[in-house]
């Protein structure tokens, strides 16, 4: 009963739990400099023959502007020989102090690089600022062989949602783009409005006009979206993530009466963090979301921030945090069991 209970609360009913995919863990061994924790990253994508991991380039750390590249090939080669040590590159993004500068005179703050999306040699990027400033903002590069080169004349700001009494809701900038029928699609972090739950849907060709974004409407959705990753035309697997901590992050909580989703984050000790992956389908202009698959107890207290899908299995990343310290960068590949 538990299990239906659970599938009707994600909006639609899967035909049996023992057809959700299984996936066989593997913890990816990465070298020093991209396993630093402080790199914290935000983002995964793949293209051609690559996987991109995005920095979340916090200037205000000092933090240097850069994605990580490291080859498919490689990856699957260490996949069969864990010893095999990675070969990567990193790559500059340039441009992005002078964007940070024109946000600071509009008085809105710089957190970091939350998202990316490549569309063939094209870069978008997500801009996360503090929970007080009332947009987020889009950017646009051009991604080449050595360097990312950020257009600076290019900066869309993209409004916040609010919370019913107009105040800002804690860390609800955009943390997932994706793209669909030629237009970028923006997720917040936060999708448990008061009102109705939306995505922005900015059409490729028209991003540099003064004209409104439009919107999705999105099935509420409990917890975190921390990224998405393509599957098929219309169909995504996104990041759903718990954090149980204080103060602001309570806004990602449930009461005890909001079965069933409350029991995957309440136990007699209180709140517990929780992870996993949800499909999101586009239909009809609307989008709609069901459980896909929980990570494992040992990994459910991980920040997972990127996400990539890569052979019916999936790449993840964490930003740094984990259930204990030392803190730690881990990259998993969720390998699909069986046929695909």
């Amino acid at each position: 009963m538990k299990y239906l209970l659970t599938l009707l609360c994600c909006g639609g009913l899967l035909p049996a739990r023992a057809q959700q995919p299984q996936f066989t863990v593997h913890n990816l061994r990465l070298p020093k400099e991209l396993a630093y924790y402080d790199n914290q990253f935000s983002g995964l994508a793949t293209s051609a023959d690559k996987l991109f991991l995005l920095s979340e380039s916090r200037l205000q750390d000092k933090a240097e502007a850069k994605l990580y590249t490291v080859r498919l090939a490689d990856l699957g080669r260490q996949l069969a020989d864990t010893t095999y040590v990675l070969p990567y590159q990193p790559l500059p993004i340039t441009g992005l102090p002078a964007l940070r500068a024109r946000m600071a005179a509009a008085g809105q703050r710089y957190e970091g690089l939350e998202a990316m999306l490549l569309v063939q040699d094209v870069l978008y990027l997500s801009v996360e600022t503090d929970t007080p400033s009332p947009t987020c903002y889009l950017l646009k590069g051009q991604l080449r062989a050595d360097a990312v080169v950020l257009d600076t004349t290019f900066l869309l700001p993209l409004a916040k949602p609010l919370a019913a009494d107009g105040s800002h809701i804690y860390n609800a900038g955009f943390e997932a783009l994706a793209e669909a029928n030629k237009h970028v699609l923006a997720f917040f972090e936060y999708n448990s409005f008061p009102g109705q739950n939306y995505v922005f849907d900015l059409a490729a060709s028209h991003l540099s006009s003064a004209s409104a974004p439009g919107k999705l409407p999105l099935a509420r959705l409990p917890f975190r979206i921390t990224d998405i990753t393509a599957v098929g035309p219309g169909r995504y697997t996104a990041l759903n993530y718990f954090f149980k901590g204080e103060g602001g992050d309570a806004i990602y909580r449930l009461p005890a009466s909001d079965l069933p989703n409350a029991k995957l984050i309440l136990d007699q000790g209180g709140y517990k963090n929780y992870s996993r992956l949800l499909t999101i389908e586009l239909k009809d202009n609307k989008l709609t979301w069901q459980s896909l698959w929980e990570f494992p107890e040992k990994y459910r207290g991980y920040n997972w921030e990127g996400i990539a899908a890569y052979q019916g299995g999936y790449f993840v990343i964490n930003d740094k945090y984990t259930p204990s310290r030392p803190y730690q960068t881990t990259l998993l590949y969720l390998q699909l069991k069986g046929p695909r």
